[in-house]
């Protein structure tokens, strides 16, 4: 240790210290305030017990639903439905399906549409500044910089409102996704086949999966202060809420399928829900 400098007096350090480990020993007390999934094993992995609130995060789809993004717009409906509040959705394309996002739990009532067009962000900062707000939710088909993603992170810091960055592209390999920015979290969300509603022998119904609730593969590519992980869960109830899947929630997350099996199951954003 070096040694202390003669103008601090050691029982300063000496308090310093001691506040410093009092914060090491209890990170919960002092986590930020946040959206909680309900499933301990994603709660306990993510920093603040949840999806910060008051920070910027990011969703997009993989592969067909690149494009889209209806897994992804559905996963942010569902933890910004468990908030009070009105929802300002920024949108570059006509496509989004309210009633989709009801059936998660975010009623059309709550939501504000903003078509913008290239304005994406510009409205998205603007809108960050105005405390009332649940959260904002940008749609962009073009690039996050580091520099426009820091900007809405410190909007977001300033309001406490939630920013969250959907993005998409009519290329699932496009390079402009994986450039890095600002963003707290970064999620990608892949549609997988569900399960059939009943078990086959009760009431002989046949084994076949699309009929039962919608299985997504859940991946956090990045989080400030943890580490990537994957979950397969079944998507959002009519109130928000992930549920694990129960025979995998032991065991590691299977490989994405391929792309004609994501295809065959996988909905547009219309006729999400």
């Amino acid at each position: 240790m070096p040694p202390v400098p003669p103008h601090i007096p050691p029982h300063v350090l000496t308090d310093l210290r001691s506040r410093i480990a009092r914060l090491a020993r209890d990170p919960v007390r002092h986590r930020a305030p946040a959206i909680r999934f309900g499933l301990p094993t994603l709660d306990r992995h993510l920093p603040d017990g949840g999806l910060a609130i008051g920070a910027l995060h990011e969703a997009a789809g993989t592969g067909p639903d690149t494009e889209h993004a209806a897994a992804a717009a559905l996963f942010i409906a569902g933890a910004l439905a468990r908030l009070r509040g009105p929802v300002l959705w920024v949108l570059t394309r006509d496509d989004l399906f309210a009633p989709a996002l009801a059936g998660v739990g975010l009623h059309p009532d709550r939501l504000i549409l903003a078509e913008a067009g290239k304005q994406v962000l510009s409205v998205m900062e603007e809108g960050l500044r105005h405390p009332g707000l649940a959260g904002v939710v940008g749609e962009l088909d073009g690039r996050l910089t580091l520099t426009a993603s820091r900007r809405l992170q410190l909007a977001a810091e300033a309001s406490g409102v939630t920013a969250i960055v959907l993005r998409r592209s009519r290329r699932h390999d496009d390079p402009v996704l994986a450039e890095p920015n600002a963003a707290v979290t970064r999620w990608r969300l892949a549609a997988l086949p569900s399960t059939p509603p009943l078990p086959r022998p009760l009431l002989g119904t046949p084994d076949v999966p699309g009929l039962g609730r919608a299985r997504w593969r859940l991946e956090l590519l990045r989080c400030r202060g943890g580490d990537p992980a994957t979950w397969i869960v079944e998507a959002c109830d009519a109130t928000g809420h992930l549920a694990l899947v129960a025979e995998l929630s032991d065991r590691s997350a299977a490989p994405l399928p391929g792309p004609r099996t994501v295809g065959r199951h996988a909905v547009n954003r219309h006729a999400a829900g």
